[in-house]
């Protein structure tokens, strides 16, 4: 285990029976008001994707957090992917199962260009979803995906398969 997941893994808190009972979540807010964790995370994948990537695309909500510092760092444009209603320009969506239901993610259709090569940021991959919508933006618009980076990556649900063949990764494995 590197000394950054296991101080990572310190200050995750286990939220039992959150969002419907039976789930434990994974709460990231204590990592949050670590700035030496934030930095070190933002450290560590600008280190691994300098020179590499012209994007960094970070998907509702807790990407933001995570993706845009890393896209300063990297000198790379930062993309936002969001949930309906949210952005105010012409968009391309794309749907995604959820447990119940479906879900969608919108993306500016200037938000990449032809040829960028693109790293997708979330603060974890459980099923994979969000990140296989992701990816489906990205390439709709020309791009191409790099790699998906999490801090956590719950391994025991079928996250990195379902994104395959795009590369996970994580900092934190579960």
């Amino acid at each position: 285990m590197s000394t950054l997941e296991a101080r990572l893994k310190s200050v995750i808190r286990d939220v039992p029976n959150f969002p419907k009972d039976g789930i434990v979540f994974k709460d990231i807010t204590p990592v949050l008001a670590r700035p030496d964790l934030l930095q070190e995370i933002t450290d560590h994948y600008a280190a691994r994707y300098a020179g590499k990537v012209d994007a960094v695309v970070g998907m509702e909500s807790r990407g933001f957090i995570f993706g845009a510092p890393i896209a300063l760092k990297l000198g790379a444009a930062f993309v936002p992917a969001r949930k309906p209603g949210k952005l105010p320009y012409e968009r391309i969506s794309e749907e995604y199962a959820l447990e119940y239901g479906t879900a969608r993610l919108d993306m500016h259709i200037d938000a990449i260009l032809p040829g960028q090569r693109v790293l997708i940021v979330d603060d974890l991959i459980a099923t994979g979803g969000t990140a296989v919508a992701t990816a489906k933006l990205v390439e709709r618009l020309g791009g191409t995906v790099v790699a998906m980076a999490f801090v956590i990556e719950l391994g025991f649900l079928p996250g990195r398969d379902a994104v395959a063949p795009h590369a996970v990764d994580s900092i934190v494995l579960y």
